[in-house]
């Protein structure tokens, strides 16, 4: 089935995220310790997180419609996490509790605002395509369906090919970095890696626009459609039918770029779901995730639509 763009008629359908949910539990430290080192802190907090709940919230935060398909555990994250995803609008009718652990992911920042981050997947880890399947009346109605890989291969797969045989599009940001398999590619619409990810899905050393164009093409010519490389405070490349562009990104004072690459996927899916063109969506993503990194924490970080409409 040929698979239609997000537009201003879609308005009324919600943007589906299938992914994941995690408590990050977030430690600032003056740099990365070194093996065996025991590094002082500068402190430690807990707040929501996990990219598919990370992505959602953008989405709703922004005015976006949004559900969210994934699962949590029995256990008091999982409480707080669906408490957050409530109180900021987002559907979570199909965020199935289990007898997993929630999700947790432990982040270090450092003085210079960048982040390492190890996740255990919990929950997440156990989502199946049978529970994308009991989400899959809600899928064909979307407006607009993203995904990860904070979850297993196998239910990302159903979700796509629910979306393609509804002529829904869809967004895959490929995260954390690994490889895709084949059966995933002629059901992208829209590729979303970040330069890592890029080098991994590539073989090509992604370090500035030139090398992103050249990992572009490669994804396109795989099977993407449109593609968008996004390459921190060189911007963003950009690749479809009507050739490659680059963005320059905003500069900023970056305190903490946790949930930046989630807030600029929330802001994309948004503008594409209200008719923006590429680039104006693309636009519309630098500046929710230009404000984002300069505040600390995931979903605490993430703006709100006001914060980016004079």
């Amino acid at each position: 089935m040929k698979r239609s763009d997000p537009a201003a008629g879609a308005a009324a359908k919600p943007v589906v995220v299938v992914g994941s949910l995690n408590m990050d539990l977030v430690f600032r430290v003056p740099r990365v310790p070194a093996a065996g080192e025991t590094l002082h802190g500068h402190g430690y907090t807990t707040s929501p997180g996990g990219k598919g709940a990370n992505q959602a919230v953008a989405c709703a935060r922004l005015g976006c419609p949004v559900a969210l398909v994934g699962q949590a555990g029995r256990d008091g994250y999982g409480d707080d996490l669906c408490a957050a995803l409530s109180a900021n609008g987002v559907d979570i009718r199909h965020v199935r509790r289990t007898g997993d652990a929630t999700g947790v992911a432990m982040i270090m920042v450092d003085d210079q605002g960048q982040n390492r981050i190890v996740l255990a997947a919990g929950a997440n880890g156990a989502l199946r395509p049978a529970d994308v399947d009991a989400a899959g009346e809600l899928i064909a109605g979307a407006g607009l369906l993203i995904v990860q890989l904070e979850v297993p291969a196998a239910a990302v797969l159903q979700a796509l090919r629910l979306a393609a045989a509804a002529g829904v599009p869809a967004l895959l940001n490929p995260a954390p970095a690994q490889a895709l398999p084949d059966p995933f590619w002629p059901l992208i619409d829209i590729l979303v890696p970040n330069e890592s990810e890029a080098s991994l899905l590539t073989g090509i050393a992604v370090t500035d626009v030139p090398s992103a164009y050249q990992a572009a093409q490669q994804l396109r010519a795989r099977g993407a459609r449109r593609v968008l490389v996004t390459l921190s405070d060189k911007g963003v490349v950009l690749l479809d039918e009507l050739g490659p562009r680059h963005l320059p990104a905003r500069a900023v004072s970056a305190v903490d770029t946790t949930a930046a690459g989630d807030t600029f996927i929330g802001a994309l899916a948004t503008g594409l779901h209200e008719g923006l063109t590429l680039d104006e969506a693309a636009a519309f993503g630098q500046s929710a995730s230009a404000l984002c990194v300069m505040r600390a924490g995931a979903q605490p970080s993430i703006p709100y639509r006001h914060e980016l409409t004079p």
